[in-house]
């Protein structure tokens, strides 16, 4: 007898679902891409908002061009904070998390990775490192900065960077401290809690594994960071990024090392919060007057 297959059809149905499992599986094959949301399009300006600042323009060490914003502190400046978005968009979308900075007395240089706003390139891992590393370089010799009085702020994906660059900078001894918000501790165990999330892709959690590059992870860096102090911050209803991320980084880091769960706060909405900003605050303060 001819083989007669056990299956004569697949419905519509489940035809989606296997076309939809496939298609996740092709996009996260991608590695780390599926991180990178860049746009290009400039949505706001700190001018809209009554700050005044200055395009800058950096260049990285592999020559691709970048783009970043600085905001002048009002009166002598206190310090310098190197601000460092999250995965989607550009800085004219996130440079609101420090706006209020300037006038409290400090200078930011908001930078947008290559591929993202203004700056030339593709985004990649190894090469945001490179970026940032551009725009450290930068601070060092700008005429209205004291190279001696840097912090760096990472929010999200920026935050994660931020953990890796500072463990393994050529300038740890400029950095005065290191300020992560809403950040994941790891790329293969966010991108296994995003797909955990749906019962569709709850079976694919072994993928990341296979096909996300770790290379850059946080949670092994972080206790690197050390003994430049470190604070850690987290809303308690980020449903982005679980706050389990924030205490992972917090638990595995060394002192000195500061955890902030801020309550109701959700995806890099902590610094809302008064509460927050003093704390914030109170962290520069205290990284700025500590002796090297």
């Amino acid at each position: 007898m001819p083989f007669q297959p056990r299956y004569k059809f697949i419905s519509k149905l489940h035809m989606q679902k296997i076309i939809t499992l496939i298609l996740m599986a092709c996009s996260l094959s991608a590695c780390t891409q599926v991180f990178f949301q860049p746009h290009h399009q400039i949505i706001d300006t700190p001018t809209r908002v009554g700050v005044s600042y200055e395009n800058e323009t950096i260049q990285a060490q592999d020559g691709t061009k970048l783009n970043a914003w600085f905001l002048p502190a009002s009166g002598d400046a206190k310090g310098t904070v190197l601000f460092l978005h999250g995965n989607a968009e550009n800085i004219s979308t996130h440079f609101h998390s420090v706006a209020w900075l300037p006038a409290q007395g400090y200078n930011v240089l908001a930078l947008d990775y290559r591929g993202y706003g203004a700056s030339d390139g593709l985004p990649t891992l190894a090469g945001a490192q490179q970026d940032i590393d551009a725009a450290l370089k930068h601070l060092l010799t700008h005429k209205n900065v004291d190279s001696s009085r840097i912090v760096i702020f990472g929010q999200s994906l920026g935050g994660a960077f931020a953990i890796f660059y500072t463990a393994h900078s050529t300038y740890r001894a400029n950095i005065r401290g290191l300020i992560s918000d809403s950040a994941f501790s790891d790329y293969r165990k966010i991108a296994r809690d995003n797909l955990a999330k749906f019962a569709l892709t709850w079976p694919l959690q072994w993928l990341p594994w296979l096909l996300i590059d770790n290379d850059y992870t946080p949670i092994d860096s972080v206790a690197k960071i050390s003994p430049i102090p470190l604070f850690v911050i987290h809303g308690n209803n980020d449903q982005a990024i679980n706050m389990k991320h924030g205490q992972r980084l917090y638990e595995q880091a060394n002192q000195p090392k500061e955890l902030m769960i801020v309550k109701n706060a959700g995806h890099i909405q902590s610094l809302a919060s008064a509460e927050v900003r003093v704390r914030f605050l109170d962290f520069l303060r205290h990284a700025f007057s500590e002796k090297q």
